[in-house]
């Protein structure tokens, strides 16, 4: 876990947005630019993908990423690879200190087999994400889901190996800061998991912005 904090302030920023408990968000991130995600309440896991602006075959890799990093979390330093080896984002400033790359988004059908066959029909990070890839355009389908980085999101590895969800570690005004290696599109869901502690069984807005 390392610990660091920007020196950059919201007053600078050429991009300021709020989005609320479940919504979504895509937007283009140039290279160059910095990109910060801050859990406005606390306890908030915010899915997202990345994708080369240019190439949306070229994407976020979470095995490359982790594989070439020695470390399963995220966290100030940690450069996210794409497909093809080359960097995307480096997170330049965390104060929350850890972030999970292996739990995946809530799906209906993960939400069936996790919980109960009546969470089916829930709101989750899947529908979240289509329902922006078909408002963003650009021939973006449910084929360009894949491995996501769950910011913020605590996901433990016990010593058997298996993942466990658990209550979070970030809180109020806690944030991740990353610099765009590439030119970037990114994807988000506001996590609307009510099932799990991921959320604190209450889901809440976020605050976006970007720096030239």
């Amino acid at each position: 876990m390392s610990l660091t904090l920007s020196p950059l302030t919201p007053e600078q920023a050429i991009y300021d947005q709020v989005i609320e408990a479940g919504d979504g968000w895509m937007h283009e991130i140039k290279k160059g630019q910095t990109f910060r995600i801050v859990d406005l309440e606390g306890n908030q896991a915010v899915d997202i993908l990345f994708y080369n602006a240019a190439n949306a075959d070229e994407r976020y890799s979470a095995v490359d990423t982790i594989r070439e990093q020695g470390a399963i979390y995220l966290t100030t330093g940690s450069t996210l690879l794409s497909t093809e080896l080359n960097p995307m984002l480096t997170i330049t400033a965390d104060t929350c200190g850890r972030h999970d790359t292996l739990g995946g988004a809530c799906a209906a059908e993960s939400n069936m087999v996790r919980y109960a066959i009546e969470k089916r029909y829930m709101h989750n990070c899947r529908d979240t994400f289509l329902l922006q890839m078909a408002e963003y355009g650009h021939d973006y389908s449910k084929r360009d889901l894949t491995s996501n980085v769950n910011f913020f999101m605590n996901v433990p590895v016990t010593p058997e190996g298996r993942l466990t969800f658990e209550d979070g570690i970030s809180d109020a005004g806690k944030y991740v800061e990353m610099k765009a290696e590439m030119d970037v599109v990114a994807l988000i869901s506001n996590c609307p998991q009510l099932n799990n502690p991921c959320n604190a069984y209450n889901p809440t807005p976020i605050r976006l912005l970007i720096w030239d």
